[in-house]
């Protein structure tokens, strides 16, 4: 594998770039700029265009949310069924490709939206924006810590716009949340506790001859080759390790990217524990049961675990809150009524010179989430889930996964971003990559 590109770490200092993406005042985030390239932005009267690869679900979802905003022109999905629905859902005039290097190639985009499964994101993000496209691209950002940190180094390089689909940064509950934390309104915050749920088990499960229609081989990708069966595809990658890495990355990728949030610093040290299926030919293979606990730089600890209330509850000297995509909860939400947060210190981010308020709920957060990257294309601006708070998140996500197969404490150093002097975890850092597929 090649090595990595050089990396400034103290010039990535977590603590810096979240402090600068939450509101501390009325400025906002809109401050902090990228580099401008050339020919940007266009006119605001003029409509981008979009690509979208990976039309199931979620990349359907974000296709339309982006259409409110931009002309959808050319699709790419792996599975010929899935791309020819899409084009006949907007309209049959977008053009469709196998492959989305020949979208990005042929068609003539603007932006590019990733809806593809968790081990295509970075090496398609990285293409689309070293082809000159902003890039919206879903959770998690990576598949490992050294593809996080590849991909940070396209973003600075090429100066693309790179949002990630973490929209709960941009729905009405997590963000008070946050903001009653920086407030103060919890006194100092101490603990976290976060749970995500527990991994889905399945299998063993029986092969299938590859259908006419869908580009297996493609679809896997940089990871192993290997027979296919429906239950490695489609929704269920989530549940090998090959492609996601479970909760721990799938609901993690949400919560504890909140919770980082407002912790507002960086974990040193992880410690994890997992029972781990006693894996048959053709079974999921996430862990049965698992948690992991970290301690941060600042002094705060967060625990994750896989059974309980969904959701995130921060604990302070002075008080607790309670959040989860339904509910917003604890005794410094009550004091709103009477006390509220003085709206020109801290206010939610600008869309439209505050026309369009931030709502509750999954796809107005999601209209929410694209109209920011939208904005910031136009502004040539950092979006809330940019590439470097999104590439910390997902590293805590990753780091929490290492530390249960490790079964030990593990200690990171989060300005080299290394493991000092510890082999076995620096080795699963990064993956193989499978020949002609190589992200790095």
């Amino acid at each position: 594998m090649p090595s990595l590109l050089p990396i400034d770490s103290s010039r990535r200092s977590f603590l810096k770039t979240n402090a600068g993406l939450l509101m501390a005042a009325s400025a906002g985030f809109h401050q902090q700029a990228v580099a401008q390239p050339a020919a940007k932005p266009k006119s605001p009267n003029e409509r981008l265009r979009v690509g979208s690869i990976g039309l199931r679900y979620q990349g359907t979802v974000i296709t339309e949310k982006a259409n409110h905003y931009a002309d959808i022109v050319a699709f790419a999905d792996v599975d010929r069924n899935v791309r020819e629905q899409a084009r006949s859902s907007f309209g049959s005039t977008p053009k469709i490709y196998e492959n989305y290097e020949d979208m990005l190639e042929q068609a003539n985009l603007d932006v590019v939206l990733i809806g593809a499964p968790d081990h295509w994101h970075v090496k398609m993000a990285a293409d689309a924006c070293r082809a000159g496209k902003d890039v919206y691209v879903e959770k998690p950002l990576s598949l490992t810590i050294n593809e996080g940190k590849f991909l940070r180094q396209v973003v600075e390089e090429t100066g693309q716009v790179l949002q990630v689909g973490s929209w709960q940064r941009s729905d009405s509950r997590f963000r008070q949340a946050i903001e009653l934390i920086r407030a103060g309104r919890l006194g100092k915050l101490a603990q976290v506790d976060v749970v995500l749920g527990k991994n889905v088990q399945g299998g063993p499960f029986e092969p299938y001859k590859i259908p006419k229609t869908f580009n297996w081989n493609l679809w896997q990708g940089q990871t192993p080759e290997t027979t296919y069966i429906p239950e490695r595809a489609h929704y269920y990658f989530r549940w090998w390790y090959e492609y996601s890495g479970g909760q721990m990355t799938d609901w993690g990728a949400h919560h504890l990217d909140i919770a980082q949030w407002g912790i507002n610093s960086n974990p040193v040290e992880i410690t994890g524990t997992a029972k781990y299926p006693d894996v048959k030919s053709n079974s999921y293979n996430v862990a049965i049961d698992w948690n992991c606990s970290y301690k941060y730089a600042n002094g705060v600890t967060m625990n994750v675990k896989d059974n309980g209330r969904n959701g995130i509850l921060f604990t302070g000297t002075e008080g607790r809150i309670f959040v989860n995509r339904g509910t917003l909860s604890g005794t410094p939400v009550e004091d709103l009524a009477t006390n509220p947060l003085p709206r020109k210190e801290w206010q939610e981010y600008d869309f439209d010179n505050h026309d369009r308020p931030l709502r509750a709920g999954k796809l107005d957060a999601i209209i929410n989430h694209m109209g920011n990257f939208f904005d910031c294309i136009q502004s040539r601006r950092q979006p809330i889930s940019d590439v470097e708070s999104q590439h910390r998140s997902v590293t805590t996500c990753h780091l929490g996964n290492i530390a249960q197969r490790l079964g030990r404490p593990i200690q990171w150093d989060p300005e080299t971003e290394s493991f000092p002097n510890d082999a076995e975890a620096t080795a699963l850092m990064s993956r193989e990559q499978r020949q002609g597929f190589e992200v790095i």
